[in-house]
């Protein structure tokens, strides 16, 4: 009786734990993930990277993408988005944009794809309000089916979560978050200490006092972390010197090894090493990986204060988990270059 009784608990503890956090497993290949992917494109050559791994997956019909979310107005990121879509096949994927004014920044790559490659932002395919569309899908959706990918400042999910009822939905943004999300799957912070010598994490900053500290309160689904220095130790770039020429991916991230302010330096004719930080969370959310790439942290949640700054705290209910990078670290920059590039790992 007694060991039946323990076996009974121990099952029970093992189903509830998969309820709570289903992120250690990803659903089966007759269930795709349906992504969302929410990024600060045209700064950082890995948020191009991570696009182009996106659709390589939805290819190959192990997601489904249904709409890219930019923080970034910068006056050609938008047109650089949808051409790199359009060069995927896809020129009619949703697409929307932070209600920010817009801005000109000469260093970006995303002008040098947009001048590249065709682009189409008029009706009926005009880029929308982000909020507007984010409520638009998680509206229609089924209960905890969506996975929204973060790649930039988080922004949109604030406004998102800070919206009200509406003719799409009489849920708030909130609830809307809380009943449609499976999980989030988020770049940025470090883990487990955030040493604030380095300064906040850009992700987490992103100069918006509070915004990260914001959503963290308002999440009360499932989030998995994929920290700054995870991306930091799997370089890519360099394979993409023997790249085609002709193709978004080489464009931006050549303009982008040549113009970056902080990597400048070091180009010598050539596309330069740089690390995967968007690339890791994209392989998160569409595969898992678990044990392959990386661990799972222990359940905990993380804090943040108003300059983005965080704290993890390990706790068997919270919904946080961060990712654990495995050593050596060459297996997954080889796949995180073959998937980029759309060569089958």
């Amino acid at each position: 009786m007694t060991k039946s009784l323990s076996l009974i608990l121990l099952l029970l503890l093992t189903f509830l734990s998969q309820v709570v956090f289903s992120d250690t497993k990803k659903s089966p290949p007759s269930s795709k993930v349906k992504i969302i992917y929410d990024t600060d494109f045209g700064g950082d050559a890995d948020d191009l990277g991570a696009l182009a791994m996106l659709h390589y997956y939805h290819d190959k019909e192990m997601i489904d993408l249904l709409a890219v979310m930019s923080w970034s107005h910068e006056t050609y990121a938008l047109p650089a988005i949808d051409a790199v879509n359009s060069f995927y096949g896809k020129p009619h994927l949703p697409l929307a944009v932070r209600n920010s004014g817009q801005w000109l920044t000469e260093w970006n790559y995303s002008k040098a794809i947009s001048d590249s490659f065709p682009y189409d932002l008029s009706e009926p395919h005009s880029v929308k309000d982000a909020v507007a569309l984010y409520r638009k899908i998680l509206a229609s959706a089924e209960a905890h089916s969506i996975t929204i990918v973060t790649v930039g400042p988080l922004a949109n999910i604030n406004n998102l979560l800070l919206s009200e009822a509406d003719s799409v939905s009489d849920l708030s943004g909130k609830d809307l978050v809380n009943q449609k999300v499976r999980e989030f799957v988020i770049m940025g912070g470090r883990f487990p200490k955030d040493p604030k010598s380095q300064g906040p994490e850009w992700n987490f900053d992103g100069n918006m006092k509070g915004v990260t500290k914001s959503v963290l309160s308002h999440i009360k689904r499932p989030i998995i972390f994929s920290g700054y220095e995870i991306g930091l130790a799997i370089k890519s770039g360099p394979e993409l010197n023997k790249h085609p020429k002709n193709t978004p991916l080489y464009v931006g991230y050549k303009y982008f090894s040549e113009h970056a302010p902080w990597i400048k330096h070091l180009y010598k004719g050539e596309i330069v090493s740089n690390p995967s930080y968007d690339q890791t969370a994209v392989v998160y959310a569409a595969i898992g990986a678990v044990d392959q790439f990386w661990t799972l942290s222990p359940a905990g949640t993380v804090f943040a204060d108003e300059r983005g700054y965080t704290t993890w705290t390990a706790h068997p209910e919270g919904r946080h988990k961060y990712l654990i990078l495995k050593q050596p670290t060459a297996a997954t920059a080889r796949y995180i270059s073959k998937v980029m590039r759309h060569k089958d790992p």
